[in-house]
C-alpha cells in the first residue's frame, strides 16, 4: 500500500458513495482491469453492476476506502430471484429512457452498445438450484487495494451476512479470462458449476448455517 493513501477501511455503502462504486466497477470492469478505455458511456458499467445492489440490498453493501477514497467494494442479496425481479420491472426500466436499444446482434455492437443491450433486454439469472443458492455476491478491488488480504476479509463478511439472512448458499460469476479472480475464489472454497454458460464461470457455495 502506497504511503499516501492510509490505512484501509470496510464500512456500509451509502447513497452518497453511488460514484464512488460506478468509478471502482469502471476500472475493474474489464475483466479485472480498467475498462474506461474501452467503454464509450462510462456510467453505464456502475448502473449495472453496482449502483443497483446499494439501493436493493444496502444491508450487504460496503465499501473499502482509503484517504484516498474508495478503493473496492463488496456487494450482494440473500434473494436474486428478487433482485432480478426488480432490476427487470423497475431499475431498468427507469435507465432505458437514456440509452438506445442496440438490437440483439452483438456484431453490430460497438463500444458499450453490449451495456446498452443488458439494460434493454436483462439477461436471465444462471440455471444454479436457486433453493441451495438463492445468494449472490460481487466484489471488486482497485489495484492499491489488493494483495493485503481485503478481498477476503470483505467476502468473509458478505458471507457471513447473507448465512445470517438465511441464505444457505451463494453463486458467484466471473470471467473465463479473469484467472485471478478463479484463483481467488478458488481459495474461499467455491466451486465451479456445470451449468452451460460458455461465456462466464458460475461458481458456487454452501454458507454455514
Amino acid at each position: 500500500m502506497s504511503a499516501d493513501t492510509g490505512a484501509i477501511r470496510l464500512r456500509h455503502a451509502t447513497a452518497e458513495d453511488h460514484a464512488g462504486l460506478s468509478e471502482v466497477c469502471l476500472r475493474t470492469g474489464a475483466d479485472g482491469q480498467d475498462a474506461r478505455g474501452r467503454e464509450d458511456d462510462e456510467t453505464l458499467l456502475g448502473l449495472i453492476f453496482a449502483v443497483p445492489y446499494q439501493v436493493f440490498a444496502p444491508v450487504h453493501a460496503r465499501v473499502l476506502e482509503d484517504d484516498a477514497g474508495i478503493c473496492g467494494y463488496v456487494l450482494g442479496t440473500e434473494d436474486s430471484a428478487a433482485m432480478h425481479r426488480w432490476l427487470t420491472e423497475d431499475w431498468f426500466p427507469r435507465l432505458r429512457a437514456r440509452v438506445t436499444d442496440p438490437g440483439p446482434d452483438p456484431a453490430r455492437w460497438r463500444g458499450s452498445d453490449w451495456a446498452r443491450r443488458h439494460i434493454h433486454a436483462p439477461p436471465p439469472l444462471p440455471p444454479v438450484d436457486p433453493a441451495r443458492y438463492p445468494a449472490h455476491g460481487h466484489i471488486d478491488l482497485l489495484p492499491r487495494a489488493r494483495g493485503q488480504g481485503w478481498g477476503r476479509r470483505a467476502m468473509e463478511v458478505l458471507m457471513a451476512g447473507l448465512a445470517e439472512a438465511g441464505a444457505p448458499g451463494l453463486y458467484l460469476e466471473v470471467s473465463p479470462r479473469n484467472a485471478g479472480a478463479l484463483a481467488f475464489y478458488a481459495r474461499l472454497g467455491f466451486e465451479t458449476a456445470d451449468v452451460g454458460q460458455p461465456d462466464t464461470v458460475v461458481l458456487v457455495r454452501d454458507l454455514p448455517r
